[in-house]
C-alpha cells in the first residue's frame, strides 16, 4: 500500500513541480521507522522524482537558472547543516507541519481572491535570506524545500507560476542532495535498501508523468491550486501524528 501512496504523491507533487518529501514522509510517519531513516528515504525519493522534473523544465526553457541562483547559494550550505542534526520527534513533526499549513493558507487566499497580479523583481539580499531560512528548515526535517519556496514565491509575485515550479523543483534537488549529504556525515545509520528501491521505481515512475502533466496540461490557476491543496494535505497529516 506504501508504493501506491508513493506513486500517488510522486504523480501530484510532481505535477507542482515537487519532489513530495513532505507527502512521503507523511505516509512513512505512520510506520515504525526512526526519524533519521524517515529524512533518508523522503530526500531519496526527492533527488528521483526532481532529477527527471528539472530535466524537462530546463528542456522547455521554463528553468531560469541564473534567476535562481541566489537561492540556491546560501540554501545549499544551510541544507548541509539542518542535515547534520536530528530533531526530536515531536519538534520535527511540529515544524514542518505548522509551516506547511501557513504555505499553503496563503496560496488559498491567493486564489479566492482571483486577482491577476504583475510580477515584481525582488531584491538579491531577500533572495539570499529566504534560500538560507528554507535551506535549513529543510535539512532540519528532511525535505527539499520546493513546498516552502513555491508559496512564498507566488506570494511575492516573483514570476509566472510554471517558471516558479521549475525553480522550486532545481531547489530540491540541489538541497535533497545537501540534506543528505549532511545525513550521511552526521548520523549513522542502517537501512533496508530492499524496501527503499522498490519506493524509488514508484516515484520515478511517478515523477514523470507527473511533470509531464504539468507541463502539457494544467494552466497557470491549475498549478496554484494543486499546489495549495497539496501543501494543506501534508501539513494536516503532520499535525496528526503530533496529535495522536
Amino acid at each position: 500500500m506504501t508504493k501506491v501512496f508513493f506513486l500517488l504523491i510522486a504523480i501530484l507533487y510532481a505535477s507542482v513541480g515537487f519532489g513530495g518529501g513532505s507527502g512521503y514522509i507523511a505516509v512513512l510517519s505512520f510506520s515504525n521507522l526512526e526519524p533519521n531513516q524517515l529524512r533518508f528515504i523522503a530526500l531519496c525519493c526527492n533527488l528521483v522524482v526532481v532529477s527527471g522534473g528539472t530535466w524537462l523544465y530546463m528542456k522547455n526553457g521554463l528553468l531560469q537558472i541564473r534567476k535562481s541562483l541566489p537561492f540556491i547559494i546560501t540554501s545549499v550550505p544551510a541544507a548541509l547543516i539542518g542535515g547534520l542534526y536530528q530533531l526530536e520527534s515531536k519538534a520535527f513533526f511540529t515544524l514542518l507541519a505548522l509551516t506547511l499549513l501557513l504555505a499553503g493558507s496563503i496560496m488559498i487566499v491567493r486564489l479566492v481572491r482571483k486577482k491577476e497580479i504583475q510580477i515584481k523583481p525582488t531584491s538579491i539580499l531577500t533572495n539570499l535570506c529566504l534560500g538560507g531560512l528554507i535551506g535549513l528548515v529543510s535539512g532540519l526535517v528532511g525535505i527539499g524545500g520546493g513546498i516552502f519556496l513555491s508559496p512564498l514565491l507566488n506570494l511575492m509575485r516573483w514570476d509566472r507560476p510554471k517558471i516558479i515550479a521549475a525553480t522550486a523543483s532545481f531547489f530540491i534537488l540541489v538541497n535533497s542532495m545537501a540534506g543528505l549529504t549532511g545525513q550521511l556525515l552526521g548520523n549513522s545509520m542502517t537501512l533496508d535498501w530492499k524496501y527503499l528501491l522498490p519506493l524509488l521505481i514508484v516515484v520515478f515512475i511517478g515523477g514523470q508523468i507527473g511533470s509531464r502533466v504539468q507541463l502539457s496540461w494544467l494552466k497557470a490557476n491549475h498549478v496554484k491550486a494543486f499546489t495549495a491543496v497539496l501543501v494543506i494535505f501534508a501539513s494536516l497529516r503532520m499535525l496528526y501524528k503530533v496529535m495522536y
